[in-house]
């Protein structure tokens, strides 16, 4: 029956759903998996960075995005989506800089990200964001990890995991999280969630990990997260 409506965005099926959601949300369950972790004094987001080919310049593929100084987001599910997003998000935040001179909250920029989404979901001619967004952030002294999803709807997490295995990832997170993690364990942690549903061989070149502190958001460059996956090995 629901085939009948699966085309068909602004239509609901019998049964109360909108099937192009769902299907939107199978394509970021589809994805590369995202990771993020909360701790006391951060927030810590890792991905996979999947590459088609060995003859891809990996340098110009990233998973990872700052938004702002004290802002930055990853992804599971369709790049492209990604992209737009993120400078729907910059745009937003400069905005609000240019208003109110200070940088804007991370509850409202999720906020509006979020409703940016969800008006894709009862326009005509548009499909929904085939992406989930995993955004870590810091205000004044209060870490956040939020998740917004191709519905509109955005939660606040302590940990969570995206895309590929992301059942067993939060399993895993269920099992190791507590509320005293410190930056680095929470890195480690990342890491080895990660690595639970990893198809093959885990280095610098196929993971991305971002911290947030009261410093501001930043990647780890590769020597970094070298480092990282030799204390784990």
């Amino acid at each position: 029956m629901s085939e009948r409506y699966s085309f068909s965005l602004t239509t609901f099926s019998p049964s109360g759903k909108l099937v192009q959601i769902e299907y939107a949300i199978a394509a970021v369950a589809a994805g590369a998996p995202s990771i993020g972790i909360k701790s006391k004094t951060g927030v810590v987001i890792a991905a996979e960075k999947k590459t088609k080919s060995i003859l891809y310049d990996d340098t110009s593929i990233t998973k990872m995005e700052m938004i702002t100084k004290h802002c930055g987001m990853t992804y599971s599910g369709m790049g492209p989506d990604f992209r737009l997003l993120v400078r729907k998000a910059r745009k937003v935040a400069q905005q609000y800089q240019m208003q109110y001179d200070e940088e804007i909250p991370v509850s409202q920029l999720v906020q509006r990200l979020a409703n940016v989404m969800q008006e894709y979901t009862h326009s005509g001619g548009v499909r929904p964001f085939g992406v989930s967004l995993l955004v870590a952030g810091f205000d004044q002294s209060t870490p956040y990890l939020v998740q917004c999803d191709p519905s509109g709807a955005y939660f606040a997490w302590k940990a969570t995991a995206m895309g590929k295995n992301h059942v067993n990832g939060k399993t895993f997170l269920e099992k190791r999280y507590n509320s005293d993690l410190e930056l680095e364990d929470a890195v480690h942690t990342a890491i080895l969630t990660l690595k639970e549903g990893f198809e093959g061989q885990m280095t610098e070149d196929n993971i991305e990990i971002g911290i947030c502190t009261t410093d501001g958001f930043r990647k780890l460059n590769r020597t970094e997260v070298k480092d990282y996956l030799a204390a784990l090995n």
